[in-house]
This record gives structure tokens, C-alpha cells and sequence, in this order.
């Protein structure tokens, strides 16, 4: 989680820097500090917001070519000045920034305190500028002080340093958490992703774990732990800066969600793309998706969509508990990994799992990140950049490589031309806006909220629930509509507004009969179904769309609207839907 920048320019980089760093505030943080390196190191942090800490200390007004920084969403240690990134060291003359955790931190704190380092912080980062520190005092250059550093860590870590010893350098070093770096005429840049510094360079160098750089100004080395160069490629990024903008929307999500019929059609334009690599498949019997949050939901779709349509064997594995499943896996089976990011903790070291014994296949979104360079096969979702921290056009773009998925490997035509309309009815439903908007005033005060679906349809309850969660602070839960009467019924009363989700289809009748069990309840309902459905034509709250969207084909496009719903009660509620609390766009973590 968090964000790192650094960069070494030919003209004052704190600018630079500042507005770089505002680029990565949709990855979730509560503190910013920035440090610049002259015959001192030049440090400014503090807690809030960057615009808050910014009106108080004034961040980018530091002297200095060479610098980092950092946004922090809090870990070890709470939300304070003291806890905030960047570290120095006792003497000053190191500042160092890190994402991931340091998993022997205590044991190397306790250590570097039984030498005389005086620590200033709770945070497991602080004693990555005492080893630096040690090391340089030792005679070590400070590309040598980052070897002897990180062989010593154990965990995640992404990390940038500069120094007064050799004041015209950034070091820095990757293992399980992301970093890259930018090249451009003007100086070199690093960051955990790429938006940070695509106003100043679409010029990418990706990194692999356990690889350590050096920059200046006009050098880019990238070595391994033994300081042997590693020659690497430069990515040239095709979309730009202005993708990543608001565009004259209030918030990114509402862009995002506008911007879905268009991410239908270019995911779908990765057809041939998908149809090649189910040809390249080994022979298997069974299939896992393994994934987390908002792509795990969509991996439910898929068990649905191939075990109804296809016949094979599939289950969904939340990332984190799939090392508990390691010693199912053999050569006759597919692992599928989704994750927007392509960085998501848990889904790495489970793909590091399964591709020891099994065949694997990624859905990603971001080209060039870790997962896309470890798995056999890789589908892009082309979704563009997501700022909004709430999935929503990644997550549609993920069920369009599922949809295409099922429709080559079952070779079902019908699948695949029916995918072909998707994108206009996507357009024709995101007119019904004003109405959606005016049902999230009338429930913007609920307490509590259920959702509810079955078989195809059961997925979008859950995601639905999510987004409520998520960006609206509202409880709410999702549920196949058939378990309503084995509990939850229970809690079923005029106060809790019920979402259906009554596509037409074979599952119509049974989902609407467990309805009428909660009209019967008083309950408010809140129904989406076909335009030509008279069996709720008395429903007051109902959001309806074109009876040609079958149950099959209804969780590309009723989740639209329950992103709408959640948008506009976050809204209403005076909430910013980018940035929800307590969460982070890329969890980088476990």
C-alpha cells in the first residue's frame, strides 16, 4: 500500500516530486513527508492529507536536485510525525522511504540499539537508515551499504535512499512490493507505479524481486544482490497522463463507471488474444481462480459460467488461504489469478505456489506488473488507469476475459456473440442516472443494507454489498436469495432496504418468491429486472433494463447500476468515494 517517488533532475526536484507524489493519493494514506538531499539532508513531513500538510509546511519549498517521498498508510506504529516516511538515520545523512513490512525488524532494531542508533520511531522502516548508516561508517560505498542492507531483511520492500556521503545518487532495492523507474532527458525518476511520473516520462524500466538500482541524473543501473548488472528493457506506456484525470467528472469512480462501455469493447477486442492461449492450454480436469475482494467476486462468476456452461470441475480460493489448498494441485489442473493491480500480495505468493505443480493463467489489468511476468499466460483486461480505490470498470473488464474465457474453451458461439452487445446496453443503462441517484437519496440514511441473487447473479449481490461497504461506511451484506429463510430472515424489517437482482431466466421464479417473502415483512425493496417484467410493476424502487439481458449475461451489466447506487449514497452522504477510509488501491501486503 502507500506510495514511494524519487527522482534526480537538472532543476529543483521537490516540484516535481510534490506533484508526483499527489498522483499515487488513491493508493490510501494518512501522512506525507518529502526529503531532498544538498550538504544536508532537507526534511518535511507530516500527518493528513497532502493538501493539509502542504498549506501548514509547505513541502515542495526545500532546496535540492536529488529527492523522495512518500505517502504512508499506517502499518507498524500509528498515524504520527514521528511514524511518518521519510526515515534518517542518528546523524542525518541518510533518508530512506519504504513500502512493504520488514519482518525481522525487531531483532535488527534490537541489535542496531545494543550499538548506540537511537531510534525516533515505532515503525519497522527506521532501521533500514540505521543498517545504511552502520554499513557507510564501515567504509562501504552507498551502493555497497545497500547490498549489506538488504541481505540482511526479511519480508516485502520496495525502498529509496539518498545521502549527503554521495549526494548526487538515489539507491534503492525491490522484493515483493512494486517499484519501477522512468528515464527521460531531464533526470531519472522512480515510483511504485506509473502514474506518478507519467506527466515527466512514459520511458518504464519494470523491476524483479531482489534487484537493487542506482540512479543519477543521467544513469540507470539495475543490479542483482551481488552487483552484477541485469540488462532490462524500457516500456514505452501508451496511455497518457489525461487517462488518469478527472476529465470534468466530480470523482474519479463516477469517470470510471461512465468510461465502462468503452472498457467493454477494447477488453473485447482481446478476443483473438484469449482464443490463442486457450489453444497453448495444457490438457486439465480442473480449474481454481484464486483472487481477492472485488476480483475474488468476479472469479464467482467465472465458477458459475464454466461449471454450468462447460462441465469442469472449479472452485474459487481467496488469494490468502491458498496455501492451505497447495497439495491439491497437479499438472491436471489451471490456476487463474485475477488482480487489477498485478501486485496484490497474496495473489503473488499463491501464483508462486501454483506454479510449481500447475498450469497458470493471470487477469490483469496493469501491463508490465509482477504477476503479468510470472504466470504461463497473461490476458490484459485494458481497463486504463483506475484512480478510484472502489473497483468498478476493472471489475467489468475482468468478467468480459471470463466471458471470453468460457466462450472458447466451451466453444460456445453463443456466448460470444451475445458479448457483442454488451457495450450498448451498458451505454442505454447509464441513462437511467438520475433515477438511480434519486433512490440513493431516499435510503442515504439506512443503517443497514442486504443484497440478494441467485446462481450467475449471487457474485453481484456480494459485490454490490461490497461497494456499499466500501465507500458509503453502510453495512450491508450479500446473500444467495435461497439461504434468506436459513437466518437472515431474521433481521428482515421495514428499516433494511433489500436489493433483488431478478434478471429473466431459469432462477427467476425461486428469486422472486423469496422477494414476496420479504415484502411480506414490510421491507423495502429495491428490484432490478427486465423493462417487460409485470410481475413488479408495483414495485415502487426498481431499476429496469432491456429484457434481452438474460440471467447469463445480467452480471456484465446490473452491477453498473449497483455501482451507480453506492456512488450516489457516498455522495449524498458527503463522503469522497476515490478515497474511502482505512483503504488502499494496491495492497502490496499480506
Amino acid at each position: 500500500m502507500c506510495g514511494i517517488v524519487g527522482c534526480i533532475l537538472d532543476k529543483t526536484a521537490a516540484p516535481t516530486i510534490l506533484k508526483s507524489i499527489r498522483k499515487l493519493e488513491y493508493r490510501g494514506y494518512d501522512s506525507v513527508g518529502i526529503a531532498t538531499v544538498t550538504d544536508t539532508i532537507n526534511l518535511k513531513k507530516g500527518i493528513g492529507k497532502i493538501d493539509e500538510v502542504d498549506d501548514e509546511i509547505h513541502l515542495d519549498d526545500i532546496d535540492g536536485k536529488v529527492g523522495i517521498a512518500h505517502v504512508r498508510w499506517a502499518t507498524h506504529g500509528n498515524p504520527t510525525e514521528d511514524n511518518a516516511h521519510p526515515h534518517n538515520d542518528c546523524n542525518n545523512k541518510i533518508s530512506v522511504v519504504h513500502n512493504g513490512i520488514i519482518e525481522n525488524y525487531k531483532q535488527l532494531k534490537d541489535e542496531l540499539i545494543s550499538e548506540g542508533h537511537m531510534f525516533k520511531s515505532e515503525t519497522d522502516t527506521e532501521v533500514i537508515p540505521h543498517l545504511l548508516e552502520k554499513y557507510l561508517d564501515e567504509g562501504k560505498s552507498f551502493l555497497e551499504a545497500m547490498q549489506s542492507t538488504v541481505k540482511r531483511l526479511k519480508g516485502s520492500y520496495s525502498i529509496a535512499a539518498i545521502s549527503t556521503e554521495e549526494p548526487d545518487k538515489i539507491v534503492g532495492a525491490r522484493n515483493e512490493s512494486p517499484l519501477i523507474i522512468g528515464v527521460s532527458d531531464h533526470g531519472n525518476y522512480l515510483a511504485s507505479d506509473v502514474p506518478a511520473i507519467l506527466n515527466e516520462t512514459n520511458q518504464i524500466i519494470y523491476l524483479e524481486d531482489k534487484e537493487i538500482i542506482q540512479l543519477t541524473k543521467d544513469k540507470v543501473e539495475v543490479m542483482d544482490y551481488e552487483l552484477n548488472i541485469v540488462p532490462k528493457e524500457i516500456t514505452t506506456i501508451t496511455w497518457d497522463s489525461e487517462m488518469a484525470e478527472k476529465g470534468g467528472y466530480d470523482h474519479f469512480m463516477i469517470k470510471e463507471i461512465y468510461e465502462e462501455p468503452q472498457v467493454i469493447k477494447d477488453t473485447l477486442s482481446e478476443a483473438d488474444k484469449v482464443h490463442e492461449i486457450v489453444k497453448k492450454f495444457k490438457k486439465f480436469d480442473r480449474i481454481y481462480f484464486v483472487a481477492c475482494g472485488t476480483s475474488y467476486h468476479a472469479s464467482l462468476v467465472g465458477e458459475y459460467l464454466i461449471e454450468s456452461q462447460i462441465g469442469i470441475p472449479t472452485e474459487v480460493i481467496l488469494a490468502s488461504e491458498f496455501e492451505y489448498f497447495q497439495k491439491t494441485l497437479d499438472d491436471h489442473t489451471l490456476v487463474i489469478f485475477l488482480t487489477q493491480s498485478g501486485e496484490t500480495a497474496d495473489t503473488i505468493k499463491a501464483l508462486k505456489i501454483a506454479k510449481q505443480k500447475s498450469e497458470t493463467l493471470a487477469i490483469v489489468n496493469v501491463v508490465g506488473s509482477s504477476i503479468t511476468r510470472e504466470a504461463d499466460h497473461v490476458i490484459y483486461t485494458r481497463a486504463g488507469p483506475e484512480i478510484s480505490v472502489a473497483a468498478t470498470k476493472t471489475y467489468i473488464s475482468q468478467l468480459v476475459c471470463i466471458y471470453l474465457l468460457v466462450g472458447y474453451l466451451g466453444e460456445n458461439q453463443e456466448i460470444l456473440t451475445k458479448l457483442e452487445e454488451v457495450p450498448e446496453y451498458a451505454e442505454e443503462l447509464l441513462d437511467s442516472e438520475n433515477q438511480i441517484e434519486q433512490i440513493a437519496k431516499k435510503y442515504k440514511d439506512s443503517k443497514d443494507f442486504f443484497y440478494i441473487g441467485r446462481g450467475f447473479n449471487y457474485p453481484t449481490a456480494l459485490e454490490g454489498a461490497l461497494k456499499l461497504k466500501e465507500i458509503t461506511y453502510i453495512h450491508g451484506e450479500g446473500y444467495p436469495a435461497g439461504e434468506l429463510k436459513h437466518g437472515p430472515l431474521a433481521l428482515i424489517d421495514k428499516n433494511i432496504p433489500v436489493v433483488g437482482i431478478l434478471p429473466p431466466g431459469s432462477s427467476y421464479m425461486k428469486t422472486y418468491n423469496n422477494l414476496e417473502e420479504i415484502r411480506a415483512r414490510g421491507a423495502d425493496m429495491i428490484i432490478l429486472g427486465a423493462s417487460d417484467d409485470k410481475m413488479i410493476f408495483d414495485i415502487e424502487d426498481k431499476i429496469l433494463f432491456d429484457p434481452d439481458i438474460d440471467e447469463i449475461l445480467a452480471p456484465l451489466l446490473y452491477i453498473i447500476a449497483l455501482q451507480l447506487l453506492a456512488y450516489f449514497i457516498s455522495v449524498e452522504k458527503g463522503i469522497d468515494p476515490d478515497k474511502p477510509k482505512n483503504l488502499a488501491k494496491s495492497v502490496t501486503v499480506e
